[in-house]
């Protein structure tokens, strides 16, 4: 990718996606992850079918967040990015169609309209959707305020929405061309080898600091999941949450730690389908400026590790799902 070209987002570019909407998730223990995000994340079911079930983070206004299906190996599902508005819907789908990705209209995504499905380079399943129905609170989760979409659930690490989604990709040059000529995505900061090419790569589609997120997968394959990152409130949230996970016996695998990328507070664990799960608390960090330069951080940078905190766990660098 050209460099000049990656440091410096076009500011007269009509950005036609607005967010990372709901998110897929395989497990081969449903009900076990089902428990883990409804417990444990304070998520609320709010349907099921055969083979999976939907559930939903207090203050998205969505009608639901995170569908689990249940599958003989983890993994990720079809990740959702919601269109600007309806003539973006059709703009984002013409111009996947343009890039020679292959794309299909589906119109029975529960609480969706049409959406466009797709895959990124790498295959990982996406879609585009604009029309959306909106979450409906009821009786037992109506909240007080009305500018919030359900009552705080008062249990668990209480997350309050889906924050980003990180995948392992065999060719991130590849993918970040990808992301920023076609679907008009922005990258933040990045991580570039010696040789200059982009090693890990952080795009945002909105004013977050970061939605969509690539690191070079260590085996070569494709397809894979990194995490899923729900936000917090608060930085004290995630210490409890750290309580929450150690009573229930769930595996901490590294935090509470600050990353020096984008400066996130942090706690990972795995769910127990055994998919990475981060919880996040970036604070009021925003990226306000329409020309933004892109952070590039060396491998020597890098190496130093986290902002502050422990060493990062070999198990950060080698784990995804599907295991490989």
């Amino acid at each position: 990718m050209n460099v000049e070209a990656a440091l410096t987002h076009d500011p007269e570019r009509r950005r036609d996606l607005a967010h990372v909407g709901p998110v897929e998730l395989y497990t081969p223990v449903l009900e076990a992850s089902r428990d883990f995000f409804v417990n444990q994340m304070a998520l609320t079911e709010v349907g099921r079918d055969e083979r999976s079930v939907y559930l939903h983070a207090w203050d998205d206004y969505q009608s639901w967040t995170l569908r689990l299906i249940e599958r003989e190996q983890a993994g990720v599902g079809t990740t959702f990015l919601r269109a600007a508005s309806a003539g973006a819907y059709e703009r984002m789908r013409a111009a996947i169609e343009a890039s020679g990705q292959r794309v299909d209209l589906d119109d029975g995504v529960r609480g969706l309209g049409e959406v466009t499905r797709f895959a990124d380079p790498d295959g990982h399943p996406m879609a585009v959707y604009w029309d959306v129905d909106w979450y409906e609170a009821g009786d037992g989760d109506r909240p007080s305020l009305k500018n919030q979409a359900a009552a705080f659930p008062g249990r668990g690490a209480n997350v309050r929405r889906l924050d980003h989604v990180n995948y392992l990709t065999k060719d991130v040059p590849n993918t970040s061309r990808f992301l920023s000529e076609v679907l008009g995505a922005r990258c933040t900061e990045r991580i570039v080898t010696d040789e200059g090419e982009d090693a890990a790569i952080w795009y945002s589609l909105g004013n977050k600091s970061y939605d969509l997120v690539y690191t070079e997968d260590w085996t070569g394959a494709n397809g894979r999941l990194h995490h899923i990152a729900f936000a917090t409130d608060t930085r004290e949230d995630i210490l409890r949450a750290a309580d929450v996970m150690l009573e229930a016996g769930i595996h901490i695998e590294t935090g509470p730690h600050k990353h020096a990328i984008q400066q996130t507070f942090f706690l990972y664990v795995w769910e127990p389908g055994g998919n990475r799960i981060e919880l996040c608390n970036a604070g009021a960090r925003l990226i306000l400026a329409p020309d933004w330069k892109t952070i590039s951080w060396t491998a020597a940078e890098r190496a130093k590790g986290q902002a502050w905190g422990l060493k990062t766990i070999d198990t950060f660098h080698t784990h995804g799902t599907p295991l490989v």
